[in-house]
């Protein structure tokens, strides 16, 4: 059986209603992902697409009245407008269920569930999502975006305004993490097609026997379940701009077929012989050696040619050190906002670790480490502790002389203060008690 491609998020504080939800999607949807929480809801729509979350509506024992899942369904359409919600409600709480509906939620699945009908409503959920996403015009054309004082994230962004102005096709190099869908989304805003879709495709995530359904779209009939014509991202993105994400990991044997769409500008859905003219602007990502690849044969010279009209380079946060802290305060006030909550900052000495700890995951791994941090942290006060940026390998790199006698300082300080006692030091300073014996054999601090 042929997975329709989509990513779907199951919610519920019952551990065998994941379990059986999963067993039963899993067999026809590409992506499922589950949660026991609802507090986790927003961390998985950051990191991933999400098409459609299937909600319970109860989450504590004693609260059976819904209210928690109405509570969560706004949250979820405050936060991510066009993802579509389908709740999950026990017989007697239809009314409640009906209330979702008026206010966003798409429609409601009766515990227990039969499979077909839990399969016909997602179904028409991910059919919606696919509409909802041709909207994505992004309402966020006041979204703030953090550029920094570093000369290269500066050069990058200086480079970006000038192409948004065309429609030239760019390719956005750097690891991961650095930040190369909100780059792509910048250069949209700040273009002409700003009022259109724009697209995001992972094409890392996109297996080879749905690369060409997904990105080309079918006709009625093409294939098994193609039970309606469906637009590929390519149409969705017509006027708009399409964001070919991990263009690197197309395997060769498909990339012929992607260079066929760019170089005569139409597309041909699965099943169809009708070429249909795009008008789309191409920007693509990776963070492999993409030259390198040309060189050992595994990526196209003339793909290459097409897609690099304009290469422009992220850099690491290692290479941005100066924008490390402020980027922080920056991603805080974001994370803050999204929670809706306010007057959120770090703890005095947290700059100094923040500015050391080496960030390999770049951007990504920051906004995660600070949004668990807010989860975790007490009187909108968030600690070094934590944000989880104390252990870590050490090398010369970051074992900058200052930083290491300022650290020093602040262990011995805590030790004479505490007269040696360890549990009490290590509490202080936020560390472990294995971490603060390896401060104390680093320094030389054994008595």
């Amino acid at each position: 059986m042929r997975k329709k491609q989509a990513q779907i998020l199951i919610v519920d504080d019952q551990e065998e209603i994941l379990f059986s939800a999963k067993m039963i999607l899993k067999k026809h949807f590409e992506t499922i992902f589950t949660t026991n929480s609802p507090k986790k809801i927003f961390s998985i729509l950051s990191e991933n697409e999400i098409n459609v979350v299937l909600l319970d509506m109860n989450y504590r024992i004693g609260f059976e009245d819904g209210r928690e899942g109405i509570h969560w369904l706004k949250e979820i359409k405050t936060f991510s407008p066009q993802t579509v919600v389908i709740l999950m409600t026990a017989f007697g709480k239809i009314d409640t269920a009906v209330e979702g509906i008026k206010i966003g939620a798409f429609d409601y699945v009766l515990k227990p569930w039969h499979n077909e009908k839990l399969l016909e409503i997602i179904d028409k959920a991910v059919s919606e999502s696919r509409k909802n996403s041709k909207k994505t015009i992004v309402e966020k054309t006041e979204k703030r975006y953090f550029i920094g004082t570093s000369q290269k994230i500066k050069q990058a962004y200086s480079i970006a305004e000038k192409v948004a102005r065309t429609d030239v096709n760019v390719l956005i190099l750097g690891e991961n993490g650095t930040g190369k869908y909100v780059f792509a989304e910048y250069i949209h805003q700040n273009s002409e097609r700003k009022k259109e879709a724009f697209v995001h495709v992972d094409l890392g995530s996109l297996s080879d026997n749905l690369f060409e359904s997904e990105l080309f779209g079918y006709a009625k009939g093409a294939f098994t379940d193609a039970k309606t014509d469906t637009a590929g991202r390519f149409e969705m993105a017509q006027n708009g701009t399409i964001f070919l994400d991990e263009i690197g990991n197309i395997p060769l044997h498909l990339q012929s077929k992607l260079l066929h769409v760019l170089q005569t500008k139409t597309v041909t859905r699965l099943g169809e012989s009708k070429a249909r003219p795009l008008n789309v602007r191409i920007i693509s990502a990776t963070n492999n050696d993409i030259k390198a690849e040309v060189k050992n044969k595994t990526f196209r010279e003339d793909l290459l040619y097409r897609i690099n009209t304009m290469e422009i380079n992220l850099p690491s946060l290692r290479e941005r050190k100066e924008d490390i802290v402020p980027m922080a305060h920056f991603v805080l006030d974001q994370i803050a906002a999204k929670y809706n909550q306010e007057n959120w900052h770090f703890e005095e000495n947290a700059a100094l670790y923040l500015e050391k700890y080496p960030w390999k995951g770049n951007v990504r791994e920051m906004e995660n480490k600070i949004e668990r941090a807010l989860i975790l942290a007490d009187n909108n006060t968030i600690s070094v502790h934590d944000l989880d940026i104390l252990d870590f390998e050490e090398t010369p790199e970051n074992d900058e002389n200052p930083l290491s006698e300022m650290e020093k300082t602040a262990i011995e300080k805590a030790l004479f203060k505490h007269h040696g006692n360890i549990s009490k030091t290590a509490e202080e300073l936020g560390l472990s008690r294995a971490a603060l014996y390896r401060r104390i054999e680093k320094y030389d601090l054994k008595n």
